[in-house]
This record gives C-alpha cells, sequence and structure tokens, in this order.
C-alpha cells in the first residue's frame, strides 16, 4: 500500500461518502452515489456511506448501491431515521457520532476525508463545504466561495465577464423586480429576443428550465423556475453546439488539467433540449461524442477557456464548463459546474475516460487531491 493511501495509523483512509440533500436534485445524487460507491477501491478505502434525508437529517445510509439506483417506479430517497449522524473533533480527530434519544451516543470512529456527492441548493452552494471548514475536515471539491459562484448562475457570469470570457446576453431577475414589476421584467425579456431559456438561478441537472419562444410562454416559465429558485437567469438562445469539458486541479502547483472536448447529442423528439429526463430517465435520449468533432485550434482553445473559467472562479478539485460553439468559430461560455452528474455515464467521467482516465483512477485522483489538500485558507 502505497504512502498515498494510507493514513497516519498505517490504514486506509475512511472515506465518507455524503449524499442526497436537500435540494430537487436529491435522487440524482443518490444516483450518483450509487455509482461512486460501486467504482471506489474498496482495497484502498474504507467506505461510509452517509445519506441527508430530505428533512436535512444525516443518517447512516446503505452501501447497496442497487438501493440508490434510477429506475422508472421510483426515484431514490434517503429516508429519515431515529438515529442521527453527527461529525465532531473527539480527541483531535474528527469523528462521526451517532445519536438518538436516550441513547448514549456512539462513535463510528474518525474520517479522514468526506467526499459530497450534493447537487443543487445546500450542498453544492458551500454551505457544506462551509460545515466542513469549520470543523476542520478534508472534502473532495471546490471550497466555499467556488461552490457558491458556480452554484449561482448570475454571479458566475459576472466573475466570468471578469475574467474576460465571452458570456452571451442575459438578465438577472429577483423575486422583488418580478413581484414589484413584472411589466419591466418582460420589457427587459423582449429587448434579448426569443427564444430565450428560463432558468432558476441557482439549481441545476436542468431541474425548471424552460425555452420560451414567444411572451405568450413567458410567466408560465416564470413561475416554473420560480419554483426552484426565487432569483432567476433568463438566457438569450443561442445558436450553436453545446460544447463541454471536463477540469481536474493539477497536483501541487500544476496547472488544471482538461479533458478532450464532448458534445452531447439530443435525439430528436419530446427533448428540446439536454433536460432531466434526457440526463437522467431516457436511455435513447443523448449521445455523447468525445472528442467532438471540431477543428484542433478548436478543441485547444475549448482546453483553454475550460480552465481559465476553473481559474476565474477558485475551483477545486474537478469542474465540468460549457460552451456554446457558434457557426462563425465564437466559444460563448454558459456555465462552470463545480460537482457535475458523476454517475458512470455521466459527461464528466465519460470525458475523462475518452482521454484516458478511467472512472476509478479518476474517484481515486479526487480522493488524493483532497487528503493532500489543507482545510481553511489556502
Amino acid at each position: 500500500m502505497t504512502e498515498e493511501t494510507t493514513n497516519s495509523a498505517g490504514v486506509r483512509p475512511r472515506v465518507a461518502i455524503l449524499f442526497g440533500g436537500r435540494s430537487s436534485e436529491h435522487a440524482v445524487s443518490c444516483v450518483t452515489a450509487a455509482g461512486v460507491m460501486g467504482a471506489i477501491d474498496k482495497n484502498k478505502y474504507e467506505v461510509i456511506p452517509i445519506g441527508i434525508a430530505k428533512s436535512g437529517q444525516w443518517v447512516l445510509a446503505s452501501g447497496d448501491t442497487s438501493q440508490w439506483s434510477l429506475s422508472s417506479a421510483a426515484l431514490p430517497e434517503v429516508a429519515p431515521s431515529g438515529k442521527t449522524v453527527t461529525l465532531a473533533e473527539v480527541g483531535g480527530a474528527h469523528q462521526l457520532i451517532v445519536t438518538e434519544p436516550n441513547a448514549v451516543p456512539q462513535e463510528l470512529g474518525s474520517v479522514d476525508v468526506v467526499f459530497p456527492l450534493l447537487h443543487g441548493p445546500w450542498g453544492e452552494d458551500g454551505t457544506v463545504q462551509g460545515l466542513l471548514e469549520l470543523s476542520d475536515t478534508r472534502y473532495v471539491g471546490a471550497g466555499v466561495l467556488a461552490s457558491a459562484v458556480g452554484m449561482d448562475k448570475h454571479f458566475m457570469k459576472v466573475v466570468f465577464e471578469a475574467a474576460g470570457l465571452n458570456v452571451g446576453p442575459y438578465i438577472a431577475v429577483t423575486d422583488r423586480e418580478w413581484l414589484t414589476d413584472a411589466e419591466a421584467v418582460r420589457k427587459r425579456v423582449d429587448k434579448l429576443g426569443f427564444p430565450v431559456f428560463v432558468k432558476p438561478a441557482r439549481a441545476g441537472s436542468s431541474m425548471g428550465i424552460s425555452k420560451v419562444d414567444s411572451m405568450e410562454e413567458l410567466d408560465v416559465a416564470v413561475e416554473e423556475a420560480r419554483r426552484h429558485d426565487l432569483k432567476l437567469v433568463i438566457e438569450a438562445g443561442i445558436v450553436g453546439r453545446e460544447i463541454e469539458c471536463a477540469v481536474l486541479q493539477g497536483r501541487g502547483t500544476d496547472t488544471p488539467r482538461t479533458s478532450m472536448p464532448g458534445e452531447i447529442a439530443v435525439a430528436v423528439g419530446e427533448h428540446q433540449f439536454y433536460d432531466f429526463a434526457a440526463k437522467y430517465v431516457d436511455d435513447g435520449a443523448a449521445a455523447l461524442s468525445c472528442p467532438a468533432d471540431m477543428p484542433d485550434e478548436a478543441i485547444a482553445r475549448v482546453r483553454e477557456l475550460a480552465a481559465v473559467a476553473f481559474d476565474a472562479v477558485g475551483a477545486e478539485g474537478l469542474s465540468r464548463v460549457d460552451f456554446f460553439y457558434t457557426p462563425a468559430g465564437e466559444l460563448i461560455i454558459n456555465e462552470i459546474n463545480t460537482m457535475p452528474g458523476f454517475t458512470p455515464k455521466s459527461m464528466y467521467p465519460q470525458m475523462w475516460a475518452a482521454s484516458g482516465l478511467a472512472y476509478g483512477e479518476l474517484i481515486d485522483e479526487l480522493i488524493h487531491l483532497a487528503l493532500t489538500r489543507k482545510t481553511g485558507l489556502r
């Protein structure tokens, strides 16, 4: 066993897989956890599955990956329990503690690193990252600020613009603006031109997103997005191919590593764009082409800009950066996702697999990066 896969006691590092959560992406997180738990090297790591119920309760979860798989019968969900798991420092070590009413707390032992496979608010947005920073616990992925910026499509675009990246036309709409002067919002949307995409500012997995082709459709789309987030981003439709690139933090002072760019082709039919069903439910709805069919210069430029976006938000660990590639050869950045879909068939692992880094090796590298990274200011 190598030094990097043993902790100070000379045993396998204990990895807490954290999944579920309070957001609308609860089921997606469960499916992601199933993929990681099925692929992680059990000879290297001791895995502790920790589920977060929709109520916010942390519970000891089953390691049976079939329980967390996506099926047509029902979406997977972490159930509440009479026993709650907490993370606390005991005797200088980061311990998992199980508590229940009228019972003595039970220590489950130390945790070397947390792998937060959480999507959406209360997990991907810096909140859990802040909790782990406060408890001085190492974890996989971006820190507090990068997670928060990467979750908010409005401030993400502000940061991208400041970094000199090409951002498409958009407006941000707050709850107050919509409730007090919806007509002014409609006028701003009209200036963007149709079609537009109405999106919750802080949701992912295409939750609550609608393509709007006329003003008559706008209000319904806004209300659908507001079910997920009261702050919205409305983007002008861009004619172009959707190109994505996976980014992996470099070791030490090395620059970020980038995969070959990939392109998703959505089958003609009920999916107007790469929505939730196309991503996770309908197996025949989309196909990945990696590397994308682009000139070599464009591929190099995508990879360069993906690394710029990664550094612009201060990301760590992993991110997926999405672009539009226009017929004129222009690259317009769409967004960065600091905790992208991470099932074996998700774009991020597939792009790395096509670039020579297999799913299990990718998981191992992310854990290594987390174990060698300090918490706090860095």
